[in-house]
């Protein structure tokens, strides 16, 4: 699934690095080393996805990533794992991130997982409500008694795997593998963060239960 991929990174070897495994998938790749210049490519050129520094000269990856506004995919780079730097990309709309040091094959593995989500025609429209969540499919939208709530393409898609199988335990790796693409994981805290940020946005904690050595499961707020 060839397409073209900014790279955002003002570290020479690892956007060498990256742009290599980038071309040998085939993609078109556009480096650049600052936010400012990414925002001018976003503009220029039909990008698919975004690879995207945290730490940058001048405006921030996170200011990037807010200036994008969901409307192309992303995933974050970080030097730091620290969960702050984490939920703060997801804040502001990452579909995933990545800490460096990292394994060029595992990015090359989420590149390819969030093209094939973002290349996936819209489902079938139809609603579920679970407690005070609705979950509209078609138009991808999600209420909470009965306001709207902004989410990333990675927390809808999350939120609607858990609603439609709500009732039942969804392991931590059948969702890596189905939501994220990833057939094997590895070490990664991304479906804990992203549980995390989908309690705090709709504001029902105890909606998703941590079933604890299993994974998660939706259940009715009583």
């Amino acid at each position: 699934m060839a397409a073209t991929v900014l790279v955002v990174e003002d570290e020479p070897n690892i956007g060498e690095l990256l742009r290599t495994y980038l071309q040998r998938d085939g993609h078109q790749v556009i480096w650049v080393r600052r936010g400012e210049d990414a925002l001018v490519e976003l503009r220029r050129h039909p990008i698919k996805l975004v690879l995207l520094d945290i730490r940058l000269p001048g405006i921030d990856g996170f200011e990037v990533c807010r200036r994008i506004g969901g409307n192309v995919p992303v995933i974050m780079l970080t030097a730091r794992d620290e969960e702050a730097d984490r939920v703060a990309g997801l804040e502001m709309g990452a579909d995933d991130y990545v800490t460096k040091p990292f394994s060029p094959r595992e990015v090359m593995a989420r590149v390819k997982a969030v093209l094939r989500r973002a290349a996936a025609g819209p489902p079938a429209e139809d609603v579920s409500r679970v407690g005070p969540v609705t979950v509209a499919r078609g138009a991808r939208e999600v209420h909470v008694d009965g306001q709207k709530v902004p989410l990333t393409q990675r927390e809808f898609d999350l939120l609607e795997y858990l609603v439609r199988r709500a009732g039942r335990v969804v392991t931590r790796d059948e969702l890596l593998e189905s939501v994220w693409g990833f057939v094997s994981p590895g070490e990664t805290r991304t479906v804990e963060v992203h549980v995390a940020q989908l309690r705090k946005k709709l504001g029902h904690p105890d909606l998703i239960e941590t079933v604890r050595g299993l994974g998660y499961k939706v259940a009715e707020v009583r």
